[in-house]
């Protein structure tokens, strides 16, 4: 039995090798009368013999070839799939708040970067689906304006509410191509503590359905008034 796979750059040699043998083989058995070359037949079983062989190796070169680049692509995903997961469970996790959410994006206050108690421009990160529901990405913008946004001002990011605190944004793929990607909540933001993305990711011809969740650790409600509009700037405002 064979203890390991052929490769593609084997299988050429073993076939010269196999076809050599049965020429071999058929010089052998033929009469001491017919020794100075082969015979028709011969030639013949020898040209049907070989075209057989090449056409077996040949499949089975290509088949190898498709289980490899259906390996490498699954492979691939499976990165991205993780990367994925890493990046939006920490964002989650260490963000202080959603602050909305839309059809295709919801947005999250990063950090208090500057510890004012309020949101400012470079604080806040979104997770963005697109109107085709067909990717996953995060868009950022690096920006030192401190000017304090009012919570009720943020919107959804296609709407280019940002242009007059940031110039510009930063967008980081993070699944290329996915479809039916869906965002939940246990509750609408800003109150969200939990969040759920999930989607399907083709695989090797395989729909598989993958889900991202996480909770929010640092969930800073306490800086909401009292009709979730706005973030007040001490606990007891």
């Amino acid at each position: 039995m064979v203890n390991q796979l052929l490769t593609t750059h084997q299988l050429p040699l073993i076939t010269y090798r196999f076809v050599l043998l049965i020429v071999l083989d058929l010089y052998e058995m033929r009469d001491t009368r017919y020794q100075r070359g082969f015979t028709l037949a011969e030639l013949l079983v020898a040209l049907v013999v070989t075209g057989v062989v090449l056409s077996a190796v040949a499949t089975l070169a290509y088949a190898l070839g498709r289980a490899n680049d259906t390996t490498s692509d699954t492979s691939y995903k499976q990165a991205q799939v993780r990367y994925a997961t890493l990046r939006i469970s920490q964002l989650v996790r260490n963000c202080k708040l959603v602050c909305c959410a839309t059809a295709d994006d919801f947005a999250l206050w990063r950090a208090d970067d500057n510890n004012d108690g309020q949101i400012n421009i470079g604080e806040l990160v979104y997770i963005e689906r697109g109107p085709g529901k067909d990717h996953l990405q995060l868009t950022e913008f690096t920006s030192s304006n401190s000017a304090v946004i009012n919570l009720s001002s943020i919107q959804g990011r296609a709407t280019n509410w940002w242009t007059p605190y940031c110039s510009s944004a930063t967008f980081t793929q993070l699944i290329r191509q996915c479809s039916n990607v869906q965002f939940s909540f246990d509750v609408l933001p800003p109150r969200s503590k939990f969040v759920n993305i999930s989607f399907d990711l083709v695989e090797g011809g395989i729909v598989r359905q993958y889900q991202i969740s996480a909770r929010l650790r640092g969930w800073a409600g306490n800086l909401l008034s009292a009709d979730g509009l706005s973030i007040v700037v001490r606990d007891d405002d």
